[in-house]
């Protein structure tokens, strides 16, 4: 029986054991992909992939799971054993990520309890989950035979909370479902977050989380582990290669040769696992938000993260820097060359179907009534757009309208007219709208969710909760009966084309091509406003021209031989009569700095 141990060093089958380690999240990766990224990083030298576990994904709405397709995990680890690779599975309830929420399904909002607590309700909803997911990974585990080295308990809880019993409630969950691998915490590597985040008292394994100086946050780890007795070997569980991007902030890059150095100063006083070697796509709805004062900053689609692999798989001038490193210092590590996927363009491909939404909204949509308007979350919606419907007469030939504590984008349409759109800063400022007195108007106010906070003290913040969250007055007072349109746009064949389209309102368009041989490639979107596309009905995530990304990555698994059909919802009354797939991602240049 194969076994790994933690003593003063790691140890497999009683021999030490370098921990070389890629993060690879299955569920930013098309399965048909997981081969190709997983054998770069083997090819690489490294001998595990890291991953985290999104609970949002594999339960998206209470008590109904999904472990299938892209959310094959048992298929990704099995995939990653056949190649050789050994696997460090992250499957806390909170995994930061810059994924929508931190990883939490957002139904937990509906609940009366403190997430990420020691609350008995949240460790109730953590133990219904884990009972579907730790049986998928117990067999898996190194000593069954599998490939799964160690699990994660939290992740950065020292960068939120420092309920102990919190902690303990969650090893609990994982070791009564027969858990039996070594486990750990991962934290930024100061003592204040260690103190905080860590089970160290309770003989559970730490790891720290940095991007540089190794060899002063390694001596900072060591100091702490000192204070408590613990001849534990040192490891960075998030060795940070690149770095995230937000919308209109500059893309951020760091230098191979610089990170090659950085790397090899890691792995002369311990283990490593880079984050991340292949970033993937934040596709649908899924991209997260850092938390700033009074706004949420949303994270783009693209999640290249500058890392090793680019968006779509392949090797970057990182790579191949990383990969001389290790030939010239850790030659025992065998490598071998990478593999490669090509791309594709198409041009001119065209517009053949157009629709506004709200001449197809009731296809789209059921309305829900209610007096006063309703959050998305408690109509049953955790994603995606809501149109809020009312009507009103006017009392004056100007009238004020004010959205009272939205989130997190809005647009005013006054009988399907285009008024305004207010971003977080700008919702519940004065609107002034021009009318007929005495007339009666359609009002309606279309609510974009633009992603959830995935790191920081906000979640437990109204600000997580997306929709109007206290009313819509005109003049002085709040507006009542209003309709719900949930929009979550999760199935676009629901879309009628037959109906009509009027300029300047948000509308679907439709793009015919045909492919002979699917290739990767990216949707230009440099012409487009703002909103959301599919291609044969896989969502491929958010776009905006405030930049720094203008495209979105199309894998050749969501192409087919022959006919293929791009819809570009968008929001902002732009569109072109042709659109275009290139072979690289098109970009924006923003001057300036990252917040």
């Amino acid at each position: 029986m194969a076994r790994f141990e933690i003593k003063d060093d790691f140890y497999l089958n009683g021999k030490p054991f370098k921990v070389l380690s890629g993060a690879i999240h299955y569920f930013r990766i098309p399965a048909e992909d997981w081969h190709h990224s997983l054998y770069n990083l083997k090819a690489l030298g490294f001998n595990t992939v890291e991953t985290y576990v999104a609970w949002n994904m594999h339960e998206p709405a209470e008590g109904k799971f999904n472990f299938e397709g892209n959310l094959d995990l048992e298929r990704f680890l099995q995939t990653a054993q056949d190649l050789g690779l050994y696997a460090i599975v992250r499957p806390s309830p909170f995994i930061c990520a810059e994924w929508e929420f931190g990883g939490l399904p957002a139904w937990l909002l509906t609940k009366e309890m403190r997430i990420r607590s020691s609350d008995p309700a949240f460790i109730d909803m953590v133990g219904r989950y884990y009972n579907q997911l730790l049986p998928r990974l117990v067999p898996r585990l190194l000593e069954n035979g599998g490939n799964i080295l160690m699990m994660q308990v939290e992740n950065e809880y020292g960068s939120y909370g420092e309920d102990k019993i919190y902690l303990r409630e969650i090893r609990r969950l994982m070791e009564e479902r027969a858990v039996t691998c070594p486990l750990f915490t991962s934290d930024g590597p100061w003592r204040a977050t260690l103190k905080a985040g860590t089970l160290i008292e309770d003989d559970l394994f730490v790891t720290g989380n940095f991007g540089s100086k190794a060899t002063y946050n390694f001596s900072q780890m060591q100091e702490f582990l000192d204070e408590y007795g613990k001849k534990w070997p040192l490891m960075c569980m998030e060795f940070w290669d690149g770095w995230f991007n937000r919308w209109k902030e500059p893309i951020i890059k760091r230098d191979q040769e610089e990170l090659a150095e950085a790397v090899r100063e890691v792995l002369e006083l311990g283990s490593i696992n880079l984050y991340m070697f292949h970033g993937g796509t934040n596709f649908g709805f899924m991209n997260g938000c850092s938390a700033r004062g009074t706004i949420d900053l949303p994270q783009v689609t693209s999640y290249d993260y500058d890392g090793l692999l680019d968006e779509a798989g392949n090797p970057t001038a990182k790579y191949f820097a990383v990969k001389e490193m290790m030939a010239t210092h850790y030659p025992e590590y065998p490598q071998s060359e990478p593999l490669y996927k090509e791309s594709m363009e198409v041009e001119s491909i065209p517009l053949v179907e157009k629709v506004s939404l709200f001449e197809t909204l009731d296809d789209l949509s059921s309305p829900i009534e209610s007096l006063y308007p309703k959050k998305m979350e408690e109509l049953g919606q955790s994603y995606g757009y809501l149109l809020y419907r009312t009507e009103a007469s006017w009392d004056a030939d100007e009238e004020r309208i004010r959205i009272i504590d939205g989130r997190d984008r809005a647009h005013l349409f006054v009988d399907g007219k285009w008024i305004a759109t207010q971003y977080q800063t700008e919702i519940g400022e004065d609107i002034f709208c021009q009318g007929e007195k005495k007339a009666l108007s359609n009002i309606d106010i279309l609510i974009e969710n633009m992603g959830r906070v995935n790191y920081g003290h906000k979640f437990l913040a109204d600000t997580q909760r997306k929709g109007i969250r206290t009313g819509v007055c005109k003049d002085l007072h709040f507006l009542l009966n209003w309709k719900h349109y949930p929009l979550p746009l999760d199935n676009p064949e629901k879309i009628d084309f037959s109906k009509g389209w009027t300029d300047g309102q948000p509308a679907f368009y439709a793009y015919d091509f045909e492919v002979e041989v699917p290739k990767d490639t990216y949707l230009d979107l440099s012409e487009f406003g703002k909103g959301i596309a599919y291609v044969n009905g896989h969502h491929l995530g958010r776009f905006w021209n405030v930049g720094p990304t203008l495209s979105l990555y199309i894998p050749h698994s969501y192409l087919k031989e022959g006919a293929n059909r791009i819809i570009i919802f968008e929001t902002e009354g732009e569109h072109k009569e042709h659109i275009q797939l290139t072979c690289k991602p098109k970009f924006k240049q923003i001057k300036g700095e990252n917040l």
